[in-house]
């Protein structure tokens, strides 16, 4: 087990946040050693007779997924998700995103060894609305989000938490899948890059190993429901080039104005997603979404792992479904910058 200052310093080049200061040090090292701390081998918690069957289903399921993981999709799965911790929350972290109140760009922190990301993670709820609050005060549109898991990019070996095991099977491959494909490729400074890269490996993942499982009706229940949050996402990245259209043509414009017009394309967000999900009987369970408030920040979460992803799943087209060329192709990208990789993808996405 690494010491807390280690894993400190280890935490400054992950995904987590800052380390600008020795709180974040303090509970970066502190979260993540609790997490590997409580860790168990899962051999050790299947053997455990308090162990509930549900979750020794799943653990089974996970073996599975991993085997598919490491042989199929040649993805890093090995001494990963070995081990299992209940951390006794419903989240491991809690993510917070922050945009100017007039623009559709989010706000970016810039780390050791990853570059910019445009989050920042806490162990602890409570520290993130503190951050949240004071990120409020400097006037940015604000959204915080707690997430079930994240990779710490092969630093150490991730463990399956309590905190995305109880998912259903098709989800919870598409996760471990996600997760596998940053430590397969994760590029310093791209966030959407990255993020969209694992969505497509992720979901394509998931449609092969239920197909290799025999699961069809798994399959088609899956591929609706993607569909659907197709639908759903194509609505809020409408919205944000509605947002930024706007937010070019009232530049001049007294503040109030703006934010008339803005609440007033937010508006028809809610409008058009309501009625999506009426189309589809309410499983989009639009009314909890609208739940929290929609802001510039919260949109660009949305855009993070969806925008590029049309242009990587046109590459894997491209070649055929070959994983390893597809591989191939977008580890080739490595060498470009940013903005010549973004405009690849987009061109791939829509190219016929």
């Amino acid at each position: 087990m690494k010491t807390l200052s280690t894993l400190a310093a280890a935490m400054c080049g992950l995904t987590l946040s800052s380390c600008s200061t020795v709180g974040f040090y303090r509970q970066a090292a502190a979260g993540q050693w609790e997490m590997l701390h409580k860790a168990r081998p899962v051999a050790q918690v299947m053997a455990d007779p308090t162990t509930k069957p549900l979750l020794k289903q799943k653990l089974t399921t996970v073996d599975h997924i991993l085997d598919f993981a490491e042989h199929t999709l040649r993805l890093p799965a090995q001494d990963q998700y070995r081990r299992y911790a209940n951390l006794g929350r419903k989240h491991a972290v809690w993510v917070v995103f922050a945009a100017p109140e007039f623009s559709i760009q989010p706000k970016t922190w810039r780390y050791p060894l990853v570059g910019s990301l445009s989050y920042r993670g806490f162990f602890q709820e409570k520290r993130a609305e503190t951050e949240a609050l004071q990120l409020r005060a400097q006037g940015y549109d604000v959204h915080v989000s707690g997430v079930a898991a994240y990779s710490t990019l092969g630093f150490f070996r991730d463990p399956l938490l309590n905190t995305f095991i109880g998912r259903d099977d098709a989800d919870l491959a598409e996760l471990i899948f996600h997760e596998l494909t940053h430590q397969r490729l994760y590029l310093r400074g791209d966030t959407d890059f990255n993020e969209a890269f694992a969505t497509a490996v992720g979901q394509e993942g998931a449609r092969r190993w239920l197909r290799a499982q025999g699961r069809q009706r798994e399959l088609a229940q899956y591929e609706k429901e993607l569909r659907v949050e197709r639908e759903f996402v194509k609505l809020i990245l409408q919205t944000r080039e509605a947002l930024k259209a706007s937010y070019a043509h009232t530049a001049e414009a007294p503040a109030e104005q703006r934010r008339a017009e803005k609440e007033r394309v937010l508006a028809d967000l809610r409008r058009r997603a309501t009625a999506l999900d009426q189309r589809y009987g309410g499983s989009l369970k639009i009314e909890r979404w609208f739940q929290k408030p929609v802001n510039n920040a919260r949109l660009s979460t949305v855009s993070s792992y969806y925008e590029l992803l049309p242009g990587f799943e046109a590459l894997l087209r491209q070649r055929g479904g070959d994983l390893e060329a597809f591989f191939a192709d977008i580890d080739a990208m490595r060498g470009m910058e940013k903005k010549a990789r973004r405009q690849r993808l987009l061109q791939a996405a829509s190219t016929p």
